[in-house]
This record gives structure tokens, C-alpha cells and sequence, in this order.
């Protein structure tokens, strides 16, 4: 094709390969609701026309940057961790930096300063990584109109959010335990003011209204290993328990000490199962069967949830859930004879 004397615009790819512009930009930030024959149409084009975006000149007009603005807690617990891991790499991926706002507590106060911190940087959306009650209230405060996606938020706000299905794998881990001959499971559970742990403590419930088994009490717990051993100590001491799912990995590690120190062998006499597949799970004695969220399928999720609102101005599924994985190891056995 012969070109003009003018560097092409957005509007000359969409011309050639035969769609919107907005399509085009769709494209360009490697948004997933594009037909896969589209998406390869348009890269033809931008290749025939050596077409190159012009950043500044975006920011400019639109008064937004090629930057994404996340609040996260200032925790090293593993789940919160390895989704923003992942979402700095989707990002990236998309040509997007991520300015990332730590705050200490997850309360109103510091959300809600963290997201105006992030509004006068002109990010072109926020994301909230809000997995308990007291943050999921503070994005009641975020202006309308600002692209805003949750992860692992309260599943009964209308924001945008995307979340593990944890019911889902606590049902599956506690259905594992239950088809290995177990007469019921107990659960280790996080924090009641943690949407996670709360979706696990239904799923486990769920597994065992299912199988009609008894229910027994939720020994809670936060999300520490020591927190784990002290739930171990109570439940090694009980004869009845033959089978424990822990609402995370950490918890797990824990009640695996307590049993073992109690002279409980696990899977010989207690079975034991996690949640979040850590790496370090795999190494565990015995090596720990656990839930493996897929964090990398929730970063990309969000993202294109995201882009959605920045392209569109709305988003039209608001709610994504992605299924976690069971990992099968050596500390679930049938019950001792």
C-alpha cells in the first residue's frame, strides 16, 4: 500500500482491516473480547502500515496515562502476593505500567487516600485488591466514572470484581477427603472478616451437607502456621478426627507439627489437606495435597475487565469467578481400621 506523507493514524488501520477504531484500540491493549480472525485482520494492518501509537499524544488528549494504579495491603501473605505478582506481568504484557499503593490496614481511610493518590497520577484505571469487609466498604467512596475493577472483593457490591471460586475448591478438597472413606472433615478456617476464608468455610459445608455428613464446629483460626499448630494441639488430642481441611497451606503446615508431635501420623492417622499450593507445599512431610488458585487466569482477567471500562466506559460481564485447581499429593489416605 502507498504511503501518505503523514505518519498513519488509528483510524487508517481501522480502515484497512475493516473495523471500528475502537477495535483497533482493543487490539493495541491486548484486550480478550476480540475474535482471535479479527485480531490477526488488524495486526496485518498495523504491520502493512508501520503504524506506531503514540503515547504521549493519548495522554494528552485523554488526560490518562499508559498506568494502572493497584492498592494492596503491605502483607507477604502468599495469595495477596502472587496476584498482584501477576497482575504487574499481565500488565506489562499489555504495555502498561503498574503504580502500585501499599497502605498498612486495609480500612476506608487508607483506600480511599491511596485511590486518590492514584487519580492525581492519571492512571487510566485502579484496581483494589480488597479481601475483607472493612476494604470492600471503602470502594464505596471511589468517584463514579473511574474505571475500577476488585480482586477477591464481596461478591455482593455491583464493582466490577474478579475472584477465586473458593467454595468451589474447598468443595472439591473436602469431597477428596470424603471419598477417601473419611465420615467427615473439620476446618481450619482464616479470618472471619476475609471473603476467602468465608467462601471456603461454605464450600466445606456445602461438600458435607452433600455427602450428609456431620458438620463439625469451624476451629478458626488466622492465617499463620503458629496459628495452625495451636488448632493442631486441640485437634490431635481428639480420637474422632481422622481428616482436616486447613483454609490455607500455612494453617496446614502448622497442624502437620501438632500431629506429628502428638504422635499422630499423617495420612496413616489424620489426613490433611491446604489451600493455595505454596511452593514450598510440595515439600511439606508428607508433601501437602492443597487447592492451587490460578492467579495468572484472575490477573488477566482483571485486566481485560479493566480495559473494558477504559475503551467502552462500562464492562458487560462484572463479575468473573475463575475455578481453582485440586493437586493431589501424599497427606490424604483412607481412615485407620
Amino acid at each position: 500500500m502507498e504511503k501518505t506523507s503523514r505518519d498513519p493514524a488509528m483510524t487508517d488501520v481501522a480502515r484497512l482491516a475493516g473495523v471500528s477504531h475502537q477495535t483497533v484500540s482493543r487490539v493495541l491493549n491486548n484486550h480478550p473480547n476480540v475474535r482471535e480472525q479479527t485480531r490477526l485482520r488488524v495486526q496485518a494492518a498495523i504491520k502493512e502500515l508501520d503504524y506506531r501509537p503514540n503515547r504521549a499524544a493519548r495522554a494528552l488528549v485523554t488526560g490518562k496515562t499508559q498506568l494502572i494504579g493497584v492498592v494492596a495491603q503491605n502483607s507477604t501473605l502468599y495469595g495477596p502476593a502472587s496476584l498482584l505478582s501477576a497482575f504487574e506481568e499481565a500488565a506489562g504484557q499489555a504495555g502498561f505500567a503498574v503504580s502500585v499503593g501499599r497502605v498498612k490496614v486495609l480500612d476506608r481511610g487508607s483506600i480511599a487516600a491511596a485511590v486518590e493518590r492514584h487519580r492525581d497520577q492519571r492512571v487510566a484505571g485502579i484496581v483494589v485488591i480488597a479481601p475483607t469487609s472493612s476494604a470492600a466498604d471503602a470502594l464505596a467512596d471511589v468517584p463514579a466514572g473511574v474505571p475500577l475493577v476488585t480482586v477477591d472483593g464481596d461478591p455482593d457490591r455491583p464493582t466490577p470484581l474478579v475472584t477465586v471460586d473458593q467454595a468451589r475448591g474447598a468443595f472439591e478438597a473436602t469431597m477428596h477427603l470424603l471419598k477417601a472413606g473419611h465420615e467427615t472433615v473439620w476446618h481450619v478456617s482464616g479470618p472471619a472478616d476475609w471473603f476467602d476464608a468465608a467462601g471456603r468455610v461454605e464450600g466445606w459445608r456445602q461438600a458435607l451437607d452433600t455427602a450428609s455428613a456431620e458438620v463439625p464446629p469451624v476451629v478458626a483460626a488466622d492465617w499463620s502456621a503458629a496459628s495452625g499448630y495451636r488448632a493442631g494441639q486441640m485437634l490431635a488430642r481428639m480420637p474422632e478426627v481422622t481428616a482436616v481441611f486447613c483454609s490455607n497451606d500455612h494453617l496446614a503446615l502448622g497442624v502437620l507439627r501438632a500431629m506429628s508431635e502428638r504422635g499422630r501420623s499423617v495420612p496413616r492417622d489424620v489426613s490433611v489437606v491446604g489451600f493455595d499450593d505454596v511452593p514450598e507445599a510440595a515439600y511439606f512431610i508428607p508433601p501437602l495435597t492443597t487447592v492451587r488458585p490460578d492467579f495468572a487466569a484472575v490477573a488477566r482477567e482483571t485486566l481485560g475487565l479493566l480495559l473494558e471500562q477504559v475503551s467502552d466506559g462500562e464492562t458487560t460481564r462484572p463479575q468473573r469467578t475463575i475455578a481453582p485447581m485440586l493437586v493431589s499429593r501424599e497427606s490424604v489416605a483412607p481412615p485407620p481400621k
